[in-house]
C-alpha cells in the first residue's frame, strides 16, 4: 500500500503542476482578450478530481483491497499512458491549454498533435486515468463512481467548450 500511496501522491503532484501551468496560461489568455465560460461547473470538477485521489486511498486502505498483479500492473501502464497523453495535449495547445474554459477570440482551432486524431483528447486521458488509477489497487467502487460522475460532468464540459469556441470564432486552422 505504501507504493500505491506514493503513486496517488505523484498523480496529485502532477495535478498541482497542471494547476501552475493553467494559472500561467490563464494570465496569457486574459491578457489577449480571452473570456472564461463554464465557471459554474469548475468547482464540481475540482471536487470530483480531488475525491478521486482521496477515494483511491480510502477504498484501497479501508476496504482492504488487494493488489492483483495482472490488473494492477496493466492499470499502472494505463495511468502512465494517460499522463503522457495529457502532457502531449498540454504541449500541443501551449498557452491555450487550461483547466478552465478560456477562449481567445479569433484564434484558429488547434488541429495538430493528438487533436488531429480526437476533438477532446485530454478528456480521454482524464477518463482513462480515472478508471485506471483506482483499479491499480482494486478500488473498483471509486473507479465506477468516478467514471459515472465524470461522464456526466464531461457532457456539460464538452458542450461548454464547443459553445465557447463557436462564439469566439474558433475554426479549424
Amino acid at each position: 500500500m505504501i507504493w500505491y500511496t506514493a503513486l496517488v501522491l505523484a498523480v496529485a503532484g502532477e495535478r498541482l503542476a497542471e494547476l501552475a501551468v493553467a494559472l500561467r496560461n490563464t494570465r496569457w489568455a486574459l491578457a489577449r482578450g480571452g473570456t472564461e465560460s463554464g465557471r459554474g461547473h469548475y468547482p464540481a470538477m475540482v471536487a470530483l478530481h480531488t475525491a478521486l485521489l482521496a477515494g483511491c486511498l480510502a477504498e484501497a486502505g479501508l476496504a482492504d483491497r488487494p493488489f492483483v498483479p495482472l490488473l494492477g500492473w496493466t492499470m499502472v501502464a494505463v495511468v502512465v499512458a494517460a499522463q503522457a497523453l495529457r502532457w502531449w495535449c498540454i504541449r500541443t495547445l501551449g498557452h491555450r491549454w487550461n483547466t478552465r474554459v478560456i477562449v481567445v477570440p479569433g484564434l484558429p482551432l488547434v488541429t495538430g498533435g493528438p487533436y488531429r486524431l480526437l476533438r477532446h483528447p485530454n478528456y480521454v486521458a482524464v477518463a482513462a486515468e480515472g478508471l485506471a488509477l483506482p483499479l491499480v489497487h482494486g478500488a473498483w467502487v471509486t473507479a465506477v463512481v468516478f467514471t459515472v460522475l465524470n461522464g456526466a460532468l464531461m457532457a456539460v464540459r464538452v458542450r461548454c467548450e464547443e459553445a465557447a469556441l463557436a462564439s469566439a470564432g474558433g475554426v479549424p486552422a
